[in-house]
């Protein structure tokens, strides 16, 4: 099933299963920022076990691969568990909702916004950029989660936090990428 068609499906039992969630990724910084094709969709998710012969039962193999212990793994040790269309190609991440402060700003910050015809929870453009910097670091300087910073930092620029971007750059120890940030981008205003 094509993305927005798949993302739709999966909105609705997320909704119809009170799962709450955040549509994040590059998805999102396509949305906030410079438009990419991507194959990928990740949503952070506060999900229980109770969740799972739901999610199996809209997503069947062999269309879909989707695990039951690997869901049950990321639940129990806050990580993430993926959902593949084979036919399709296209791969949704799964990232449990975790304790960290970051994660938990960031998912309570999240707002609703029309994309695609699909009313979605996304996260907000200060928590992309935070998001992109902080994987940029984590991957050891990943050009792409960089440059998807600095497009969302640019095309939001008038639109910002810049006194909650400060307060986390320094909290998640990004400060040399925001740095770099600032000197490469070129707002929009």
């Amino acid at each position: 099933m094509p993305q927005p068609e798949l993302l739709t499906v999966l909105l609705a039992i997320l909704d119809q299963n009170h799962i709450d969630y955040m549509v994040t990724g590059s998805i999102v910084s396509s949305l906030q920022g410079e438009p990419r094709t991507t194959h990928d969709m990740d949503i952070v998710v506060n999900i229980t076990v109770a969740a799972i012969p739901a999610l199996l039962k809209v997503f069947p193999p062999p269309r879909y691969y989707l695990d039951a212990d690997s869901i049950r793994d990321a639940i129990r040790q806050k990580s993430m568990f993926n959902l593949l269309d084979t036919d399709e190609g296209d791969k949704i991440d799964f990232w449990i909702l975790t304790s960290e402060p970051f994660d938990v700003s960031r998912f309570e910050r999240k707002y609703e916004e029309l994309v695609f015809g699909i009313q979605m929870k996304i996260s907000r453009p200060e928590d992309t950029i935070l998001a992109k910097l902080r994987w940029a670091k984590l991957s050891g300087g990943s050009e792409k989660q960089f440059t998807d910073a600095v497009r969302v930092y640019e095309v939001q620029y008038a639109r910002l936090d810049m006194n909650y971007l400060q307060t986390w750059v320094r909290r998640l120890q990004v400060t040399k990428l925001w740095s770099r940030l600032l000197q490469e981008a070129q707002p929009i205003e």
